[in-house]
C-alpha cells in the first residue's frame, strides 16, 4: 500500500496530514512525501519528519512542476498494490487504509477504485459540511453511483476524489496523471471508469480541507485554467464514448460548463464549449442564449441574474 502525499506550501497542516498516515491502523504502508517546490517552510517541516522517521521518502523538487507532474514523481516510487494520493493539508482517518484493503479483497479485479464519504473542514480544522449529505440535501444526487459509473462520472461531479484508493494497475495503465492538465481528477475518472468498475464503502474515512469561502462558491475565477483542462478531457472523452448514452452524457457536462464559463465570464472557455456543443448537434435554444450573453459581454450582475432561470431538461 503506498500513500502519495504532496505538498506545496502546506507548512500549516503538513505534519498532521503525514502524521494521520503514520497513524493508520493498517501497517503495510510505503509513505512517500513530495514537495512541490514549496515557497514556505513546507521543506524544512518535512525533513525535520522525516530525520524523525527515516523510513519515509522523501522527493524536494528543485522546481515547481504542478500536481500533476508532482504526484507522477512519487508515484514512480510507489511498490504498493493500492495507491492513494494524499494532499497534505487533508487528515485520514485512523481506520481508512485499513477498511479500504478490507474492502478491495471483496472485489473482483474489475474493480479499481474503491471511494468513500468525506468530511469537509475549514483551515482550523472545524467541521463544515459532509460530502455526500450535502449532495442529496442540494438534491444534486438521487444516489451514489458503483460499477460502471463512466457516464455519471462525465455527466456529473460526485466522487470526492481524495477519499479515493486506487489500484496501481489503473495508474499504471494510465501512465499517472496527465501532465499538461492543471488538475488530474475529471481526467482520471473519465479514463479510469472506461475500463475499471468503481466501488462505494458507506464511512467517512477523510477529512478534506476547505476554506469556508470554496465551500460557498460555484463559480469558477476569471482565468482559471482548469476550465481549459476540463475542455481537453471533454474532447479525450469523445473519443472514448461508445454509446447514444455517452453521448448524452458528454452533451450535460458540456452544458455545465459553458454555463459555468459565461456566468464567471470566462469568455474564451465559453465559445470553446459552445463550438464543441455545437458540434455534437445537441445544442439548444438555452444553449445558444448563454452564447449570445457571452459574445455580447452583458456585465457579471446581469448574466447572474439570469443564472436561476435558465434550466435544462
Amino acid at each position: 500500500m503506498s500513500v502519495v502525499c504532496l505538498c506545496y506550501n502546506q507548512a500549516r497542516f503538513v505534519e498532521e496530514a503525514i502524521n494521520s498516515v503514520r497513524s493508520q491502523t493498517y501497517d503495510n504502508i510505503q509513505l512517500i512525501v513530495v514537495d512541490d517546490a514549496s515557497t514556505d517552510n513546507s521543506a524544512a517541516i518535512i525533513q525535520q519528519i522525516v530525520s524523525k522517521h527515516p523510513s519515509i521518502e522523501y522527493l524536494l523538487l528543485p522546481e515547481n512542476v504542478g500536481n500533476c507532474a508532482a504526484f507522477n514523481r512519487g508515484l514512480a516510487l510507489a511498490k504498493g498494490e493500492f495507491i492513494i494520493d494524499l494532499a497534505a493539508d487533508d487528515v485520514f482517518m485512523p481506520e481508512r487504509i485499513e477498511r479500504q484493503v478490507e474492502f478491495f479483497s471483496t472485489l473482483d479485479a474489475s474493480y479499481g477504485v474503491v471511494f468513500t464519504d468525506a468530511i469537509y473542514i475549514d483551515e482550523r480544522g472545524k467541521f463544515l459540511r459532509e460530502h455526500y449529505a450535502y449532495l442529496f440535501w442540494k438534491k444534486l444526487l438521487k444516489a451514489i453511483p458503483e460499477g460502471d459509473v463512466y457516464r455519471h462520472v462525465l455527466s456529473r461531479y460526485f466522487i470526492c476524489s481524495p477519499t479515493m484508493m486506487v489500484r496501481k494497475q489503473v495508474m499504471d495503465e494510465l501512465h499517472g496523471y496527465d501532465e499538461t492538465l492543471s488538475y488530474e481528477d475529471f481526467d482520471f475518472w473519465v479514463r479510469s471508469s472506461r475500463n475499471y468498475r468503481y466501488a462505494y464503502l458507506d464511512r467517512k474515512l477523510t477529512k478534506v480541507r476547505r476554506s469556508a469561502r470554496s465551500m460557498s462558491t460555484g463559480w469558477y475565477r476569471q482565468g482559471d485554467r482548469q476550465l481549459h483542462s476540463t475542455y481537453l478531457v471533454c474532447k479525450k472523452a469523445l473519443l472514448l464514448n461508445r454509446t447514444e448514452e455517452d453521448h448524452r452524457a458528454l452533451a450535460l457536462r458540456l452544458k455545465y460548463e459553458l454555463r459555468q464559463s459565461v456566468f464567471s465570464e470566462n469568455r474564451a472557455e465559453a465559445d470553446q464549449f459552445y463550438i464543441f456543443l455545437r458540434e455534437t448537434g445537441r445544442s439548444g435554444v438555452v444553449d445558444r442564449l448563454l452564447w449570445l450573453l457571452n459574445k455580447f459581454r452583458l456585465p457579471l450582475s446581469y448574466l447572474r441574474h439570469w443564472y436561476h432561470r435558465i434550466k435544462y431538461n
